[in-house]
């Protein structure tokens, strides 16, 4: 049975996040992109306010990057990494440890975020049982968490919406309260003054449970897809004492936070705050290639090279792990980062796009502005109907050439890190434009 949409050739496909029969009613079709732009299929530029997903921080079409993946694709196409290695998979991994705070020298990769939320479930879960405490299998994670849309992902992850389909989640999980508080921090720039005590709720539940019982806790430093929310200042610090304390493996998801979006490596370099395996993907290859990873620290990994010299230490990985196309582009990508002191540049950056976002607060239907590095949320007071004025602003500022992100009630805003004053300024002036024209 056929549908009524301007193509039928949009029938095949079934787009992710998307409501799909709206979608197909006004299709937003991307066919090209350079620099901070992509171009839709009517030829118009749209100035790229998103980074893609979070993911293209060096900007698109990237020369060095390019030809990287062209020289590998017709080099060395595909490499098995089971029982098998190719140079730019040691080179990558060497490359991603010398970022990382130490002692996180060891990188395992797979290819997505999803993937390595749930990598860094299993290597918890492992770790223990290795040192000879297999009671520990509890998995803490934090309510708005979001950790990719694997089951174990979504397990400790914390957004109802990405969980209520689809029954039973893994046993044995518990959740921290969120972060968000409108009414103690609402409007704060950068990281909120208020919340620290927030990571407490840890020691209620290890009185709950008991340590013994505990691998892992996973948090993002700053959550990302459910709507920006920066931990408040010492609460990262204070989740690691307690961790540390208990004998538990803190995880940090750095998916969105980690390649200069804060202005720094990684958020964990930023606040000084080091866990014991960190998830990566998205900035690692600038979104060119999918590619995901988790760093563990040496305690870590050392707990899996205990055993006989021929067994394999981690029953883990999949077909496309250190891919070398994706590899290829993981070492371009850190090579433009660096030679373009993209970091540097987004932490200078900072204070300019802090004001251009909070000169929104007194717009119309503004509840909040969140902020950190190069992210801003707008959060805006609900409404009656089911279509938020969130999505409203997503739609109307894709059609005025920007485009934004949205989750709920709130705009997110992450552009690639090459932005100029003037492109950030055309964004929220954008989305200022529209909120005066919302009901």
């Amino acid at each position: 049975m056929s549908h009524p949409t301007p193509d039928s050739n949009h029938d095949a496909l079934w787009l992710p996040f998307t409501a799909n029969r709206q979608f197909r009613d006004a299709p937003r079709m991307l066919v090209s992109a350079k620099g901070m732009y992509y171009r839709d299929d009517k030829g118009n530029e749209v100035l790229d306010g998103c980074a893609g997903l979070w993911c293209v921080n060096a900007g698109h079409a990237r020369p060095r990057i390019v030809e990287a993946v062209q020289k590998t694709v017709a080099t060395l196409d595909f490499a098995p990494a089971f029982q098998m290695g190719h140079p730019l998979a040691f080179e990558a991994a060497d490359r991603i440890a010398r970022l990382a705070p130490n002692p996180l020298n060891h990188v395992f990769f797979c290819n997505s975020g999803s993937e390595a939320g749930d990598t860094a479930l299993k290597i918890a879960l492992a770790y223990h049982r290795l040192r000879g405490e297999g009671a520990r299998t509890r998995l803490i994670g934090r309510e708005r968490g979001y950790h990719g849309v694997g089951f174990g992902g979504i397990s400790v992850g914390g957004i109802s919406g990405n969980r209520k389909l689809y029954g039973s989640m893994l046993n044995g999980v518990d959740h921290l309260p969120h972060t968000l508080d409108l009414r103690r921090n609402a409007f704060s720039r950068g990281l909120p003054e208020h919340g620290a005590e927030l990571a407490d709720a840890l020691e209620r539940i290890v009185a709950l449970h008991d340590a013994s019982t505990i691998a892992a806790v996973i948090v993002e430093p700053m959550a990302g897809s459910t709507g920006v929310l920066p931990a408040p200042k010492g609460y990262l610090k204070r989740l690691r004492e307690i961790c540390t304390r208990h004998g538990i493996l803190l995880i940090f998801d750095e998916v969105i936070t980690g390649f200069g979006r804060l202005g720094a490596s990684f958020a964990s370099e930023k606040y000084g705050v080091v866990p014991d395996i960190m998830t990566i993907a998205k900035g690692v290859t600038n979104g060119t290639i999918p590619m995901g990873a988790n760093i563990v620290s040496d305690e870590v990994f050392d707990a899996f090279m205990q055993g006989p010299r021929e067994a394999i230490d981690l029953p883990h990985g999949y077909t496309y792990t250190a891919h070398p196309v994706a590899c290829a582009a993981a070492i371009a990508t850190l090579d433009t980062y660096a030679e373009e002191h993209l970091f540097e540049r987004a932490a200078a950056l900072s204070p300019y796009f802090e004001e251009a976002a909070h000169s929104l607060r007194d717009a119309p239907h503004v509840i909040d502005i969140r902020n950190e590095g190069l992210v801003a949320g707008i959060e805006l007071a609900p409404r009656a109907a089911s279509t938020t004025r969130a999505y409203e602003v997503f739609e109307r500022a894709f059609h005025a050439g920007v485009l934004l992100r949205y989750t709920g009630d709130i705009i997110a805003v992450s552009p690639p890190l090459i932005i100029e004053k003037a492109e950030i300024d055309r964004i929220f002036e954008t989305i200022g434009t529209i909120l005066r024209s919302l009901d």
